[in-house]
């Protein structure tokens, strides 16, 4: 509601009353289909008031993706392990970070960081303990942070912090797709027949256009299909390095998502066009339900809260080309 509001006031601000009553026009079904999904599933869950020692985010990952695959990533973790699910508090980076830790301070908690929205709502700036921030290990060819790069970071920070909650981002199986299939799809960074010198596909960075989403979005010739393929791909590369972090970490560890992903899928109960992508302040189970995979220990880390660390936060430059290649902009 609240965001559907700042909207409203923006168009009125900006293109007048009329732009705005027809703007108000569209908010007011997909307020009346948040209505129905918080009386079915409850308001949601603020994840720091969980019980965990670390808690790792994959961007972008829906349940039921997750589900799937559940019976696989608890055969390579070892200790005793279960899946549940959460309502997430957002349909987005955005909504999940501002509305779990934009409002408090969380001393005892280290977060290792590759999403631009943390710096972009000022939250690397005294909100933990210390913030990891990944940004400038960007890769300019996949056009994201690998994560390879974040378990080193996450296993470094472990051992730097000890006696701190832990809280690490992976940016997949957010778009851009980093596997083969999701390389060979030809969208905003990455375009498919790009080669080097030798002829063989490199991606080649950063590229014009539209993002996966936005293509279909607009009904080009993109089968939906292989983005599905891709977007799984993209969850099971994260999760060859997730289950291994899960397992290497002290305490009790949870994998877990900020939110998921629209692929077809329709608003509802009141419908819509098929939706792409994540939406903000659109409540829906393929947008909120978020798996919540268990890693229990008994060997549990003594957590205390410390001042925050100094640090430096990245440039408004670096923080808005990220967003542009993740699709944002």
């Amino acid at each position: 509601m609240r965001h559907h509001l700042r909207r409203a006031k923006h168009v009125y601000e900006t293109r007048g009353l009329v732009e705005t009553a027809k703007a108000t026009l569209g908010y007011v079904p997909i307020e009346l289909n948040n209505l129905a999904f918080r009386a079915r599933y409850g308001p949601g869950t603020r994840v720091i008031a969980e019980e965990w020692d670390a808690l790792v985010l994959l961007d972008a990952c829906r349940y039921d993706m997750f589900a799937e695959r559940a019976d696989a990533v608890a055969g390579r973790v070892g200790g005793e392990c279960h899946l549940e699910s959460r309502i997430s508090l957002g349909s987005t980076s955005e909504e999940f970070l501002e509305r779990n830790f934009g409002d408090g301070t969380f001393h005892d908690t280290v977060y290792v960081n590759t999403n631009p929205y943390l710096p972009r709502l000022g939250l690397d700036d005294g909100t933990f303990h210390a913030v990891v921030d990944l940004l400038a290990e960007w890769d300019d060819d996949l056009q994201t942070v690998r994560p390879e790069t974040v378990v080193e970071a996450a296993l470094s920070a472990r051992d730097r912090f000890p006696d701190k909650r832990l809280i690490v981002h992976f940016m997949q199986p957010h778009y851009p797709f980093i596997g083969e299939t999701g390389r060979g799809i030809d969208a905003r960074g990455w375009r498919a027949d790009t080669s080097d010198t030798n002829g063989s596909p490199n991606g080649g960075g950063a590229v014009e256009g539209d993002s996966v989403w936005q293509r279909l979005r607009n009904g080009d010739d993109l089968d939906v299909e292989v983005v599905w393929d891709a977007y799984r791909e993209n969850l099971d590369i994260a999760l060859d390095h997730a289950r291994g972090l899960a397992d290497a970490l002290p305490g009790r560890t949870v994998l877990s998502a900020d939110h998921g992903n629209l692929v077809g899928e329709r608003f509802r109960p009141i419908p819509s066009r098929r939706k792409y992508g994540h939406p903000y302040g659109v409540y829906l189970p393929e947008l909120v339900q978020v798996p919540w995979f268990v890693v229990e220990s008994a060997d549990r880390p003594a957590i205390r809260a410390d001042p925050p660390v100094e640090q430096r936060s990245p440039s408004e430059e670096d923080v808005e080309d990220r967003l542009e290649a993740l699709g944002y902009r």
